[in-house]
Formats: C-alpha cells, sequence, structure tokens
C-alpha cells in the first residue's frame, strides 16, 4: 500500500488505555514497514547458474510479511518471463529457470533482473531487483581457428601485424585479459586495449624474415582470461613470406564515424572508406574487407571490395544494438594491409508502440464494494527512448472506473462509484497508453471487471395471485398450476426454492409444491361437492446468506364433473327396480310403497310424485322424468321437470286394479347419468277395497324362502301357543275370580287375511299429506321397526285409548260414506282435508316384482 493508504487506516478503539497504547505502536511499525517497502527496492545478488530452486532471499520476511499473513497477502511475483518463483509457504524467492548472465545481458557490465512482487488485501506492488553475478563459465574462444595472412619478407624487424581478438562472453575478471604466443624466434605478441575496453592482439616481428630459408611459420596463439581456475582458447597463426612489397595501403581517415537512422532501408549506402598505396602495379592495387568481427556485425553491413563502400544489409533496431563498431582492412597486392575503423551509431526512430501488461486484477469484485477500492494493476513501457518512450495512460469506454499513475510506469485501477451487477455484471474498458513521438504511436489493451453478485434481491412472482381450475376426480400427482418467481442476483443468490406458507383452513393436505419448478401438483382427487375451492401462499425464497423471499397466493376453484348419477329420494330405494324389488322379496323386513288412486279418477289427478336429487351442480344437476314402463303408458305421464306422476285420462272400469310404473331420472351431464324409480298404484275407491288385491299380491309373490321362513316361523308360533294355554290353565286354577286383564287382550282375535300387519302410526311419502293407522277394539298389533314418520300423526293418548276408526265423527266434508270395515280388518283413518287425496302405504312382505 502507498503511505497515504496506510496513514488513512486507524486503528480498532479499545477499552483499556495500555491496549491502546500496543495497538497504537503497532500501527505505527506497520504504517513504516508498508511506507518503506512502497518507496524502496529489494535487492538481492546472486550467482548466475544457480540450479531451479536455489534461495535467492527471504522475500516475505524483507516485505514485512509473517509467514501467518501469506495465505491471506497472496504474495506473487509479476514478469514477462519468470526466472524466479515465491514459495506459499515460507514467501522465501528460489530461482525458477537456469539464469545464464551472458544470454540475458549479452556484453553488459551489470545484469539484473527487476520484476514486480504482489500482495492483496490491500492490493499493492514492491519492485524487485536481483544483480546476476557473473561466473567463469565460458572460454575465450577465436572467431577463426585458423588464422592465415602474409608478410614480406621485406618487413622490417618491429612491424606489427593485427591479429584481432578472441571473445569470451564473462565481464569482468572472467572476462578475456590476455594472449600467449608459442615460443619462436621471429614474433612476439603484444595485447592492446582499444577505446571501448576491448583487448585485442597485435603480432610484432622482433627479427627479419627470410623467405629463402623459411616460407612459412605456423604458431599456436592462446587467449586467457582472469578467472579462478583460469580458461584458455587457441588458434592456428600461419603466415606466409612474400617477396617485397614496401609501401603498405593508408587510408584517408584512422576512424570515421557515421549515424544512421533505424528505419534505414536494407541496402542503404552507409560510407565509402578509401585507401591509397604508393607502390605500383599489383603492390598499389587496393582491395577492402571487414577484420575480426562479430558474426551479427558481419550480418548487418557488407563492403564492396574494390570501391570501399559500406552498405546496409539488414535492418537496424536501436532497441536491441544502439551502435556498432567495424574494423576495415586494406591490403595491396603486394600483401600489405592498413586498418581503420567506422562507428556507426544508430539513430532512435518511434517504431514501438508502448506495451501494456496487466499484473493484477481482483475479479470478481463484489457489487458492494466501497468507492476507491483497488481492483487491477497495470504497467506500461515503451521500448523507445526520449519522447519516443514518454507514455501516457488512459482509460477508454463508460464504466465505474478510474486510473491513476503510480510509481515505475505502474498504473492502479480504482472503482470510481458504485457497482450494481444487476445493471451490469461485468465492465469492459480498453486502457489506452500513447507515447509523445512524432507520429505519436499507441497501442491498448482490454480489461474485463467481473461484478460478483450480493444478495440484495429478493424473489418476485410474475404474479401476485394466481387463480388455477382442476377438474375433480384428477389423478392425485396432477400438475395444477405453476408459479413462477425470479430473483434478479446470480448464483445461489439468484437460485428460488419454494415452498407452501398457508393458506385456507384444510387446504394443505389437497395440493404440494416442487421446491426447484414451482408447479404446484394435487395431493389427492379433488371433490367438488366436498370442497369447491381453496387458497394456498407459496413462499419463494432464494438461496443466499441471509435469504430473502416473498409470498404469493394461489386460488384453486375445483370445476364439476358429471360423476354422480340422480338419487331417489321416493319412491323409496327398496322399490327403485327389478333389482331392489327381488331383494324385497328375499327379506322379511323389505316393505313396498303403495299409490291408492280411486278409480273416479279424472285426468290430471295428482297420483305421486318422484323426488329425486344430485350432488353436482349445474348442467349436471339438471333433472328430468320420463315414464319408460307402465302396464298402462296411456293412463299416466310424469312432468319432465317436476316428477310428478298424473293420470293422463280418466280412470276406467277395464284398467287392471294394481299397475306399475317404472321413471327414469336423467342429468343433463355429459355422458348423462340417471336413475330408475318403480311405483306401485292400486285402482281402489278405499283402502278396505284395495287389501284383497295387495294380500293376494303378496301371496302369490311369496318365494320358496320365504315360505320355509313362514313354515318355522308357524312352528315356533304353535310352540308358543301350546306354553301359553298350558299357563292360562295354570293361572285360571289360581284366580277362580276371572282372568287378568293380560290375558283378555292376549286372547284377542288374529287377524283374517294372513301376512297383513300395521304399524300404529304410519306416515310416508312426499306428498303434503299423512296418515294414520288403527286397529280394531280389542286387537293387538306387533311393531316392527319402521323410520320415523315425516309429519306428526294422531296424538299418542288417541291410540293408547284404543278408539277405533268407526266411532271417530266424520266431517261434514268427508264426501260418500265409505263400507264398513270387516271386523279383522285394521283401518285407516285420514284427517279431514286429506280424506280425498291418494294414500301411500307400506306393506310387509305384501308383494314382489
Amino acid at each position: 500500500m502507498a503511505c497515504g493508504e496506510g496513514q488513512r487506516q486507524r486503528p480498532r478503539p479499545s477499552r483499556g488505555r495500555g491496549a491502546g497504547r500496543v495497538v497504537l505502536l503497532l500501527a505505527a511499525w506497520l504504517l513504516g514497514l508498508c511506507c518503506r517497502a512502497a518507496g524502496e527496492r529489494i535487492r538481492y545478488a546472486i550467482p548466475e547458474e544457480l540450479g531451479r530452486g536455489s534461495l535467492v532471499g527471504p522475500l516475505a520476511r524483507d516485505l514485512g510479511l509473517s509467514p501467518a499473513e501469506l495465505p491471506a497477502r497472496k504474495l506473487r511475483l509479476s514478469a514477462e518471463k519468470q526466472y524466479f518463483g515465491v514459495s506459499e509457504e515460507s514467501g522465501e524467492l528460489y530461482v525458477s529457470e537456469r539464469l545464464d548472465r551472458e544470454e540475458m545481458c549479452g556484453e553488459a557490465a551489470s545484469c539484473s533482473v527487476s520484476f514486480e512482487a504482489l500482495v492483496e488485501n490491500p492490493l499493492n506492488v514492491f519492485h524487485v531487483h536481483v544483480d546476476i553475478q557473473d561466473v567463469n563459465d565460458n572460454s575465450p574462444r577465436f572467431l577463426k581457428e585458423n588464422i592465415e595472412f602474409e608478410i614480406i619478407e621485406s618487413t622490417a624487424p618491429g612491424a606489427r601485424f593485427q591479429l584481432g581478438m578472441a571473445e569470451d562472453p564473462d565481464v569482468g575478471s572472467n572476462s578475456l585479459q590476455g594472449y600467449e604466443l608459442e615460443a619462436n624466434k621471429y614474433f612476439e605478441v603484444e595485447v592492446k586495449e582499444s577505446e571501448d575496453g576491448k583487448k585485442f592482439a597485435e603480432l610484432v616481428l622482433r627479427r627479419a624474415l627470410d623467405r629463402e630459408s623459411e616460407q612459412s611459420v605456423r604458431l599456436v596463439l592462446t587467449a586467457l582470461d582472469g578467472g579462478d581456475p583460469p580458461r584458455s582458447g587457441t588458434a592456428q597463426l600461419c603466415i606466409n613470406v612474400t617477396d617485397a612489397n614496401d609501401n603498405p595501403p593508408v587510408f584517408a581517415q584512422d576512424r570515421y564515424r557515421v549515424s544512421l537512422r533505424e528505419d534505414a532501408l536494407p541496402g542503404s549506402m552507409v560510407l565509402n572508406v578509401s585507401g591509397s598505396d604508393a607502390d605500383t602495379g599489383t603492390n598499389a592495387h587496393i582491395t577492402y574487407g571487414f577484420g575480426q568481427l562479430p558474426t551479427k556485425v558481419l550480418e548487418k553491413f557488407a563492403l564492396d571490395a574494390e570501391i570501399g563502400i559500406l552498405t546496409l544489409k539488414e535492418a537496424l533496431d536501436y532497441e536491441d544494438t544502439r551502435g556498432y563498431t567495424l574494423l576495415v582492412e586494406a591490403r595491396d597486392g603486394g600483401g600489405l594491409t592498413a586498418h581503420c575503423k567506422v562507428e556507426v551509431d544508430v539513430v532512435d526512430v518511434n517504431d514501438n508502440a508502448p506495451e501494456i501488461t496487466i499484473l493484477s486484477v481482483s475479479s470478481p469484485v463484489p457489487e458492494d464494494a466501497p468507492v476507491g477500492t483497488v481492483v487491477a494493476l497495470l504497467k506500461v513501457k515503451d521500448a523507445d527512448s526520449g519522447e519516443n518512450g514518454d507514455v501516457r495512460c488512459e482509460l477508454s469506454g463508460e464504466a465505474p472506473l478510474s486510473l491513476v499513475a503510480s510509481s515505475g510506469g505502474s498504473y492502479k485501477v480504482l472503482t470510481g462509484s458504485a457497482l450494481d451487477r444487476e445493471q451490469a455484471s461485468e465492465h469492459r474498458v480498453r486502457v489506452v497508453a500513447r507515447d509523445r513521438g512524432s507520429p505519436s504511436l499507441w497501442s491498448s489493451a482490454e480489461l474485463v471487471l467481473e461484478v460478483s453478485d450480493v444478495n440484495d434481491n429478493a424473489p418476485v412472482f410474475e404474479e401476485a395471485a394466481y387463480s388455477a381450475y382442476v377438474s375433480e376426480n384428477n389423478a392425485a400427482g396432477a400438475a395444477v398450476v405453476r408459479v413462477v418467481a425470479r430473483d434478479a442476483d446470480a448464483g445461489a443468490n439468484g437460485r428460488v426454492s419454494y415452498w407452501l406458507a398457508g393458506g385456507s383452513a384444510g387446504a394443505a393436505p389437497y395440493v404440494s409444491v416442487e421446491a426447484r419448478s414451482g408447479a404446484v401438483y394435487a395431493q389427492r382427487s379433488f371433490d367438488y361437492e366436498q370442497c369447491r375451492e381453496f387458497t394456498v401462499a407459496v413462499r419463494a425464497q432464494d438461496g443466499g446468506a441471509p435469504a430473502r423471499s416473498s409470498t404469493a397466493t394461489v386460488r384453486v376453484f375445483v370445476l364439476d364433473r358429471n360423476d354422480n348419477a340422480p338419487r331417489v329420494l321416493w319412491p323409496p330405494a327398496g322399490t327403485a327396480g327389478p333389482e331392489a324389488a327381488s331383494s324385497s322379496s328375499s327379506s322379511s323386513s323389505s316393505s313396498v310403497a303403495f299409490e291408492v288412486v280411486p278409480r273416479s279418477a279424472e285426468a290430471g289427478y295428482l297420483v305421486g310424485k318422484v323426488v329425486a336429487v344430485d350432488a353436482d351442480a349445474g348442467r349436471n344437476a339438471w333433472l328430468s322424468y320420463e315414464l319408460v314402463q307402465a302396464a298402462e303408458p296411456a293412463l299416466f305421464r310424469v312432468g319432465l321437470h317436476s316428477g310428478e306422476v298424473r293420470t293422463a285420462r280418466a280412470v276406467s272400469e277395464r284398467d287392471a286394479a294394481k299397475q306399475r310404473l317404472v321413471a327414469v331420472v336423467k342429468d343433463h351431464g355429459q355422458p348423462a347419468l340417471s336413475a330408475t324409480a318403480t311405483l306401485h298404484v292400486v285402482l281402489a275407491e278405499s283402502l278396505q277395497e284395495a287389501l284383497p288385491e295387495l294380500s293376494e299380491r303378496a301371496a302369490g309373490a311369496d318365494s320358496p324362502a320365504e315360505l320355509q321362513f313362514y313354515l318355522v316361523l308357524a312352528l315356533a308360533l304353535l310352540s308358543a301357543l301350546f306354553l301359553l294355554s298350558v299357563a292360562l290353565a295354570v293361572l285360571a286354577r289360581l284366580r277362580r275370580a276371572g282372568p287378568p286383564a293380560v290375558l283378555r287382550c292376549l286372547a284377542a282375535q288374529r287377524f283374517s287375511v294372513p301376512g297383513a300387519a300395521f304399524p300404529a302410526d304410519f306416515c310416508e311419502g312426499t306428498l303434503p299429506y299423512s296418515y294414520n293407522l288403527c286397529v280394531a277394539p280389542g286387537r293387538a298389533l306387533p311393531e316392527p321397526a319402521w323410520p320415523p314418520p315425516p309429519v306428526p300423526s294422531l296424538p299418542a293418548e288417541e291410540l293408547l285409548a284404543g278408539e277405533p276408526c268407526g266411532e271417530r265423527s266424520p266431517s261434514p266434508s268427508a264426501g260418500p260414506a265409505q263400507p264398513p270395515a270387516r271386523p279383522d280388518a285394521p283401518q285407516v283413518c285420514k284427517p279431514e282435508r286429506y280424506r280425498s287425496a291418494p294414500s301411500p302405504f307400506f306393506f310387509p312382505s305384501l308383494c314382489s316384482d
């Protein structure tokens, strides 16, 4: 961190004065350490050719970082080529690649590698400088292993001949220090040093040559460096002795100097060197050539051997080499030579655009990061020099970011305003670097900053309230509706899950919600007749911490289906059809309802009413009635919508006394459902007139099972009567005064009609009238289990008093007198206002169809 940033941080307050002092001292020490680290370079020096993994220095300790801080601070290096690495555990700097000083720095006197050490939390950069010290790992080497030249025999002792120089990539004391020549009687070698400090060998003639005695001399030239131990290199000298040529060539200048722009095209003329020779003939013919030069120099320049024009062979690069020194040799026909130096200075041209290196990017950055947070570190450099290498940097594009210059060509990218991932999940800006050359060159790099999500948005339903319509009798697990809530956040913060959060009473067992998709499914089959609608609340919650949620209401409407057939309330279900009739014939407790219609009834006379209900709703519950079976189809009709059975014509004497009507009740559903009702009608003026018909029907309808039942019952009654007779005889002897009242009651006469029995009080039917059943005086009637009557009958005290039906005072409006009933038959007493209406009755086991 910078010094200003460190000063803005304040230590946390503590409760005690002593603790506060400790915190202040610690903060001051850390502040000084951070400021020193940000302003100074950390330098190390190591020899070249260290093995991989060799220790360079305790980088973390020198930066003021303890081992415990290393995981959080994320110490790492940034460089174009990673020669070094840093240990994540100890923070020590170590060698990660082979270090060859000669390959890295060439002939430079000093060699070093600079890079940046980056730390985070907070983000900061430190400059590290590692000096690479030379090791004597290279021996001197001559460019030519065999050196040949000619010397005229007339050459006077003391003449000097340049042998060139050997190359040694090492520097300092490890570089080339001298030359040695094999012992001989003619020559010795002397070491000369040029203006740029390079040492070259000169061959000195100490004794006159005699071609006639010795035409050539072969010697070994050795080059030595100053290492410990020293290294050496050798070359073979072959000196040919020629005839006399007493005037060597002479150059116009001993030193030539020329400037050449680095953008000069290959083939351009650099310089024209010229020389002269006082001799004549072939000894005065001069040819030009290069002396001992490095290979890379020979690749750049060419020299015309005849006219001495120096031209450019390859393009120059000021950033690679800023100057060249060429050794030009002039040789005459007699073998005499002269030498001069040509110095070529390369002039810089703005031919390199700035280079942008992104050292570190803190991406993604949370959207709640405060303004001024460092999100990236950049480094900009230009290989040119002067104004051509002076670079300005700026951001291009709309983004809440700003660029602040740091030291050493580094820049910090800061947040300039608040971030919002929902508006922009990433920011793309271009960093533009432009130099001050003419014309100006520029380059750019794209910086992509992703914004990480913070759970600052709750799920939002597409609708606040949903409505779903489901037909009843649906399959369990069927889809009802799908609720959708969307969360603008991302990842777990935007992952929405659903569950039920309440609703109307009892609604929870009906449906469930799928946690991921929001699909609401039916837990069971719905029944419109039990539940027509219900409401549940669905909550959507994201996966953030803390989680955010919202609630929507789902209202489910159950649609009716025609799944209930009409149910006949009257006539009773025991007479609803042939199946019921057959079942009633097999049970002694079954009953059949009859309607009595007087033979004097006219057309439109109300016979009865079929009463039915349907549990469905709407059209599924609309009922219609139709007469489908009758002994006399033209005698009766049924109301289409009322269910009332009326006479279609007047009753005649030819009509059968017993009529069986079957009506069907249908609803209007799709498909329609129906039920049947069977109505038994007796054509008679009174109940007494109808009883023989009913008795005959009951007797003829007995089945073998019923006859067997009656036989068993008769045997049981005979046994009971025998025992009763014995008991009565005993009582008669004991009580001569007379039998008790209970015996008189038991001695009552039986019914004359077998199987006919009536309850003491009876009322049944759907019509607004009721009937009262009475028995003759002195007659007792057992009471089977009958359903309670829908309307009240005669008062209980009248029944207990045993008032005969014939003794009741007739009503004046009762109509014609009825014939007297048989003394052993039950009689029906009707209220005055219902005397003229037909009478529905239950007769146990009297008839069956």
